[in-house]
């Protein structure tokens, strides 16, 4: 069942989307060659804590840690530990928190130092299908139009979209009504409404779309062992049109890149 929100309720889930964005902008300038993810995690708990909020992943479905985590050719749900990071690796780092009952959730995939053009290119095409993704959310579109236009933006480019995992409507539980995948077909699915509330978040490896997950019963690598980015916002309709409870602007301004991409989607 889907949820719609008030607009006091979606301004409450905009404070606890700011912690987590704030927490990825607080990041951006840790992750480096010689970092260990569990350093990383470490730091994550407390700036969220100090911000009055609490790890939304900590606990979840039993899951051990602040942050997933995932380098290189993992997908998403990679647990933190004591390997560093090496120069020319990529990390999803994606993160949650509870602040005012409500759940902010998304991500964003850092370059590790340099990184070869080809990685570089799934990054950046990986982004791109994230607001291309979130320009459908409108009320009247519908699941698979968002699915569609994530799909067909990075299939083009001769990537593989993952399947399996979904983005999800959020709100006071993590993982709220309806599934949002990243492939489908436009006129499909059900319709988008005023006040909905939702995690979009591409999942786009650079090879075959097929996974497998380790023995951990949480890490999802890419079957053939290519990397995978994943990035992820929470966004709110609004008068009829997506806007973002989550922003990237924190870790822009730690890496000082400038960038226009948020624009027609500011809150």
């Amino acid at each position: 069942m889907i949820i719609p929100k008030t607009k006091e309720e979606i301004e409450k889930m905009r404070e606890a989307a700011l912690v987590v964005s704030k927490t990825l902008g607080m990041l951006a300038k840790e992750v480096k060659p010689g970092v260990t993810t569990l350093y990383l995690d470490k730091l994550a708990e407390e700036f969220i804590r100090d911000h009055d909020a609490v790890p939304g992943f900590l606990g979840l479905y039993d899951f051990p840690n602040t942050l997933c985590v995932s380098p290189n050719a993992q997908v998403v749900h990679g647990i933190p530990n004591d390997t560093p990071l090496q120069e020319g690796d990529i990390i999803s780092i994606d993160c949650g928190a509870v602040k005012h009952e409500f759940y902010g959730d998304h991500a964003y995939t850092f370059p590790v130092g340099e990184v070869t053009p080809d990685v570089e290119k799934l990054l950046r095409i990986t982004k791109e299908s994230l607001y291309v993704g979130i320009r459908e959310f409108k009320t009247g579109n519908r699941v698979g139009d968002v699915g569609y236009a994530i799909q067909q933006y990075c299939e083009k480019e001769g990537y593989g979209v993952v399947r399996e995992l979904v983005g999800h409507g959020l709100g006071k539980t993590m993982h709220e009504d309806p599934e949002m995948p990243n492939y489908g077909r436009r006129g499909r699915g059900k319709k988008f409404v005023e006040g909905m509330t939702v995690a979009i978040e591409p999942m786009i490896n650079m090879g075959t779309k097929n996974i497998k997950q380790l023995k951990d019963g949480w890490t999802i690598l890419t079957r053939d062992g290519k990397p995978s980015a994943h990035f992820e916002h929470d966004v709110a309709i609004v008068n009829g049109k997506p806007k973002l409870l989550s922003t990237f602007d924190y870790i822009y301004e730690a890496l000082g890149i400038q960038s226009n991409e948020e624009d027609d989607f500011r809150f």
